[in-house]
């Protein structure tokens, strides 16, 4: 439960909003040399002010194409080469975009609580397994006791809710963030 909480905590941030944020970028791959590398792992990304972000490379000749890269990427972004790095302006996002972005949140944490639901099944399903049958009780062997499985159950069932209130808490920012930029 805790790791699908922790993919959707990277997932909105890979998200684009109304503002600068360093890991907007992380997802774009860049071709050099012909291998394609991650972008945070060719440059240093860092937040100039709400609306900028610097791209500063850690080799000067990537340059170009780490230019190039954000240029095609998805984000619909204009880097300009500023001597050694480039800065690049977030433009003000179209109405038709914040609708697509808050539904692929929407999607993302729907997902998340099918995963964190998939999660609680599997453990409720490994406590039935541990408790004994009645024609087996008689049997040695690694297993609970009916009352134990019950306050298991009911502990999986109290961290099920914590965690898809976590997940449904994070989406929520997210949509404030890029709904009101």
């Amino acid at each position: 439960m805790e790791s699908a909480v922790d993919a959707l905590s990277r997932e909105l941030a890979k998200l684009r909003t109304g503002r600068a944020s360093a890991g907007m970028l992380d997802h774009i791959m860049v071709e050099h040399f012909g291998i394609k590398t991650p972008l945070n792992r060719m440059a240093v990304v860092s937040v100039l002010d709400p609306k900028t972000l610097s791209v500063t490379p850690y080799d000067p000749n990537a340059l170009k194409e780490l230019e190039k890269a954000i240029i095609s990427s998805p984000l619909g972004l204009n880097p300009n080469t500023d001597n050694q790095r480039l800065i690049v302006p977030i433009p003000p996002m179209t109405k038709e975009h914040i609708q697509a972005v808050c539904r692929v949140v929407a999607k993302s944490s729907e997902d998340v609580k099918q995963s964190i639901r998939r999660a609680r099944q599997k453990s409720l399903d490994t406590i039935k397994k541990a408790v004994p049958k009645k024609k087996d009780k008689d049997k040695a062997g690694s297993s609970i006791s009916a009352d134990d499985a019950k306050r298991l159950e009911k502990e999986i069932d109290d961290l099920t809710k914590k965690f898809i209130k976590t997940a449904e808490d994070m989406c929520k920012a997210k949509e404030k963030e890029i709904t009101v930029g």
